[in-house]
C-alpha cells in the first residue's frame, strides 16, 4: 500500500503529496500526524528551500475524513475523541503558519473544509481552473472554527462572514478574484509554477525570508492564534451535538439532511 503522505525533493523545493485520491484526500487522523512529520522532515533538508503542497488524483483536499467522524460518534470516549481531533489539526495548522520555510499550495481540485484551512495556512497558492473553494460545515452540522480565523485573516471579513454562513461552494475564478488563490495555473503547469516560485524564493536569503514570514503571521497577524485556539473548542463542540451527527450521516448515506 502507497503512503497517504508522499514526499519528494527537487531542490530548491520540496514536495509534500496528499496521496489518498480514492477518499479525495480526505483527512484522517494517521494522515494529519503524516503530513505534519512530513513538514517537520522537510524543515531539517537545508537544500530545500520552500515547500509544494498538493493532492493526488483529481481533488486537492476533501477536508476531515467524515466516516471516520461517523465511527467516533460511537465511542465511549466521543468527547475526547473530538478535542484531539482538533487539537491535532490545529497544531498542524499553526505548525504550517510558524513553519519557517513558504508553503506554496498547489491546489489541483477542490479544496473544502478543513483541506481549504490548508490551503489559507499556506503562504502561496497557486491553482488549477478546476479548484473549486469552499466551507460547507454548517451543512453537515459542525462549524469551520479553525478555518474562519484563518479565512478572515486572508481576505476581507465581510467576504469570509459570506462564504461562511452561505457555505457554498465557489469557482476558482470567484476564488481568485477573492485573493484566496493567488494564481489559475493551467492543471499540467501547476508543479512546474510551484518550483519555479521555490527557484525565487532561493534567490533570497533564508534568514530573511524567515523573519518576513514570522512578521506577516504573528505580528500582522498578531490575534491569529488566540482566535484559532477558541476556533478549535468551538470546532470540538459543534461535534458532539444532535445537528452534527445527522449531518455526517446525511452526507455520508448521500441524501439530505433533517435538521433537529
Amino acid at each position: 500500500m502507497e503512503p497517504m503522505i508522499q514526499v519528494k525533493c527537487h531542490y530548491p523545493s520540496g514536495t509534500i503529496v496528499l496521496n489518498r485520491s480514492e477518499k479525495r484526500n480526505a483527512l484522517s487522523r494517521s494522515m494529519i500526524r503524516d503530513l505534519h512529520q512530513a513538514l517537520e522532515d522537510l524543515h531539517q533538508e537545508r537544500r530545500v528551500r520552500a515547500v509544494i503542497l498538493t493532492g493526488s488524483g483529481t481533488a486537492f483536499c476533501a477536508g476531515m475524513d467524515l466516516a471516520e467522524m461517523k465511527e467516533t460518534a460511537k465511542r465511549d470516549d466521543a468527547q475526547q475523541m473530538w478535542q484531539y481531533d482538533s487539537q491535532i489539526y490545529r497544531e498542524l495548522v499553526e505548525f504550517m503558519l510558524r513553519f519557517p520555510k513558504p508553503i506554496i499550495a498547489a491546489v489541483n481540485g477542490p479544496a473544502v473544509a478543513g483541506g481549504a484551512g490548508l490551503v489559507l495556512a499556506s503562504d502561496i497558492v497557486i491553482a488549477s481552473p478546476d479548484a473549486r473553494f469552499g466551507l460547507p460545515e454548517p451543512r453537515r452540522g459542525i462549524v469551520a472554527g479553525m478555518v474562519a480565523p484563518l479565512l478572515a485573516f486572508r481576505i476581507p471579513p465581510g467576504q469570509a462572514a459570506r462564504l461562511l454562513l452561505t457555505a457554498e461552494l465557489i469557482s476558482a475564478e470567484q476564488a481568485h478574484d477573492l485573493g484566496i488563490y493567488h494564481e489559475l495555473v493551467d492543471h499540467d503547469a501547476l508543479w512546474a509554477r510551484g518550483h519555479a516560485l521555490a527557484e525565487t524564493i532561493a534567490l533570497s536569503a533564508r534568514e530573511a525570508v524567515q523573519l518576513t514570514k514570522q512578521m506577516i503571521n504573528e505580528t500582522v497577524g498578531e490575534q491569529l492564534f488566540t482566535r484559532i485556539a477558541a476556533g478549535a473548542a468551538a470546532s470540538a463542540a459543534a461535534r458532539t451535538t444532535e445537528a452534527a451527527a445527522e449531518g455526517l450521516a446525511a452526507f455520508l448515506e448521500k441524501r439530505e439532511p433533517v435538521w433537529p
